[in-house]
């Protein structure tokens, strides 16, 4: 007998792990307009329901580089450290009220220093805002686990100086790094010392990519050491026709064979992944026929302002649609777990402690 798929109340509740959440990308609406108010940046409509509207409306653009102007918005409000360190706080509370156990946090330590910060000093106000939202939770008796990667803009100049500084921090926080932003156009092979530099140091890597570029996009993130693909989704292109064989999804050609083997996670967030034309519909987005193929998929959430989304409403929409079991959730949130970059004892922990029994108890 088949599990059953989740209900509503168990994906809210379950423990859920999100490797992939943009920290400019997730601010509060009431956030976005009080930092405003704060700032003398003026809001983008006036009551909370308002800034909701608007980014989700501006991101509705089906254009991964009209997604991105977007967070024009936010970055101005994020260039002081006491906005980085209420905002990091507030992403770690929103992550626990999501049932999230184990949260990587990702930004641009380059893209906030226009108020004079130096990128050491920025990352240390967003390291302060998680260790307080940690220390909340824990004093609430939730139990979670948080960290940043600090990501490169493939639009900007590649700088080591982002590497060392992960480096530095790998004891303080730090998880590892990222490439983000404009994919097409922008070859992740410009980044290669940089990413060469962090294998070096055994700093862990992410890349975005088939996110709006093709397989050749992945071939050169993982050229470029990723161990996990920033959404992956057009992996299915190097797939031949689905069949009615085991799995059914197709045969995978050379690079999907490289992310088969070498185990690479690929960090899946549907609703970015349509408002981007990354997919067209829930019914044709590629994540069932990739988990299908045998890939490890993890379930995110993105840019949930952007998004107008969380976690738990992500992994509605997949139950929703390709009626994933609690079997799957678990699978995905095991999987997610494993390939994150926290230190592998607190990951194996939260897997043995919190999710199992979760799960068990949910099924009985």
């Amino acid at each position: 007998m088949s599990a059953p798929s989740p209900t509503a109340a168990q994906i809210r509740s379950l423990p859920k792990a999100v490797l992939h959440d943009h920290l400019d990308g997730g601010l509060r609406p009431s956030t976005v307009r009080e930092l405003g108010e704060e700032l003398g940046v003026e809001p983008p409509a006036a009551s909370d329901e308002g800034v909701a509207d608007w980014f989700e409306a501006a991101a509705d653009s089906g254009s991964l580089p009209r997604y991105i102007a977007t967070f024009d918005r936010t970055l101005a409000l994020m260039q002081m450290a006491p906005a980085l360190r209420r905002i990091a706080r507030e992403f770690v509370e929103d992550m626990v009220a999501d049932g999230v156990v184990y949260a990587e946090t990702r930004w641009a330590p380059q893209q906030h220093l226009a108020g004079g910060l130096m990128m050491g000093e920025a990352v240390a106000a967003v390291q302060e805002g998680l260790d307080e939202g940690v220390a909340a939770s824990e004093r609430a008796g939730r139990r979670i686990v948080v960290g940043q990667i600090l990501s490169h803009m493939r639009q900007l100049p590649p700088t080591l100086e982002l590497v060392e500084l992960a480096a530095a921090r790998r004891d303080r926080g730090v998880l590892g790094v990222d490439l983000a932003g404009p994919e097409a156009g922008f070859p992740a092979s410009r980044f290669a010392e940089v990413f060469e530099r962090a294998r070096e140091l055994q700093v862990p890597i992410t890349i975005h990519a088939g996110e709006a570029d093709g397989v050749a996009s992945i071939a050169q993130a993982l050229d470029c050491g990723a161990t996990r693909l920033g959404h992956g989704v057009r992996l299915v292109d190097d797939l031949g026709p689905e069949s009615g064989g085991p799995g059914g999804a197709g045969e995978p050609g050379p690079v999907a064979r490289r992310v088969l083997d070498g185990g690479v996670c690929l960090e899946v967030c549907p609703r970015s992944n349509l408002q981007t034309s990354a997919a067209a519909s829930m019914d044709t987005h590629p994540v069932d026929r990739l988990r299908r193929l045998g890939a490890r998929v993890a379930l995110s959430s993105d840019n949930r302002l952007m998004s107008r989304t969380s976690t738990s409403r992500e992994w509605q929409r997949v139950v929703d649609t390709f009626a994933w079991t609690l079997d799957d959730m678990e699978r995905a949130t095991l999987d997610a777990l494993a390939a994150g970059f926290a230190p592998a004892a607190q990951r194996a922990a939260l897997g043995e402690d919190v999710v199992v029994p979760a799960y068990a108890a949910a099924r009985r």
